[in-house]
């Protein structure tokens, strides 16, 4: 059976005392310092043939013995007990672990030798949540992987569906549950800026927590949906000296409280002027709203 250990000081008493360098090349030295001289000098060679790696031999007749001597050494090196008998994972959040189980290839039991490390480091890669990964032996049985995961911080709509992205602008993950909250991004290049949106908008706090979606228009700038995803305050953001429209729309919301005043648009466009749209009820709707008088139509 296979398992997945999250590693921590908790989980993992070692982990919080090992250091890379000497103390894992010391543990080596005694590990090989306590078994049979013939077992170290099988597991010398391997290591010196690349860790049971790639055999650079091109005739048939060759190839077929490097296979059956690789196999000899496996196969004495599983009965000195090197032999995967835990994989440690640390930093892992959200990376599912049976996933990691299947993308590492690697049952319990397999050679720890035999481990191809950076093809493996490369398959945990390609997991949607995975930034980045290293991975390592620590002989005789452990396999240590620590892994760097991305993190969200946007919903890009796009096709009809959402996707989880992060501040590259890599997409990560479809669905939206557990981060309904994050603003949503729509535009083909939108992942690509909303990490420089998302940093203008944190210079005025009070106001950022009020946008709810931001539309990328021809790739050149931004419309905000300020309060509400749908009915509430569009404003339309320039092409050029955005902060500077942007400090100017929080000073305004600070001296005349935008949400009060029942606005719907908000053109920052043009830098000398302002364009405000309001919702007036008419006042044929607001006679309508008042109810009969009592009195005969004339």
């Amino acid at each position: 059976m296979r398992r997945v250990k999250k590693e921590g000081p908790a989980a993992n008493p070692r982990a919080g005392r090992r250091t890379p360098g000497n103390r894992r090349g010391g543990a080596v030295r005694r590990w090989l310092a306590s078994v049979p001289p013939r077992t170290a000098a099988v597991v010398a060679l391997l290591v010196a043939a690349g860790g049971a790696g790639t055999w650079a031999w091109y005739s048939g007749a060759a190839v077929e013995a490097a296979h059956r001597t690789r196999a000899a050494l496996l196969d004495a090196t599983l009965r000195a007990g090197l032999r995967v008998e835990e994989i440690y994972v640390e930093g892992r959040h959200r990376t599912n672990g049976e996933h990691i189980l299947a993308a590492l290839q690697i049952e319990r039991g397999d050679p720890i030798l035999a481990i191809d490390l950076d093809d493996a480091k490369e398959r945990i890669e390609h997991l949607a949540w995975v930034k980045s990964a290293a991975i390592e032996r620590r002989l005789p049985d452990i396999l240590h992987l620590r892994i760097v995961e991305r993190e969200p911080i946007a919903l890009w709509q796009h096709g009809g569906r959402f996707t989880l992205i992060d501040r590259g602008g890599h997409p990560i993950a479809d669905g939206i549950e557990g981060f309904a909250h994050l603003p949503h991004v729509v535009g083909d290049d939108a992942p690509r800026h909303t990490a420089d949106l998302l940093a203008l908008l944190a210079t005025e706090p009070e106001l950022a927590q009020r946008v709810k979606a931001a539309v990328r228009v021809s790739g050149r700038r931004w419309n905000l949906s300020l309060d509400k995803l749908e009915g509430g305050i569009d404003v339309r953001m320039p092409e050029e000296n955005v902060a500077a429209a942007w400090h100017r729309l929080a000073e305004l919301d600070r001296e005349h409280g935008l949400r009060e005043r029942r606005i719907t648009m908000i053109d920052l466009r043009l830098p000398d002027r302002l364009i405000l749209r309001t919702s007036v009820t008419p006042p044929a709707a607001a006679k309508a709203k008042a109810g009969p008088t009592g009195g005969k139509d004339a």
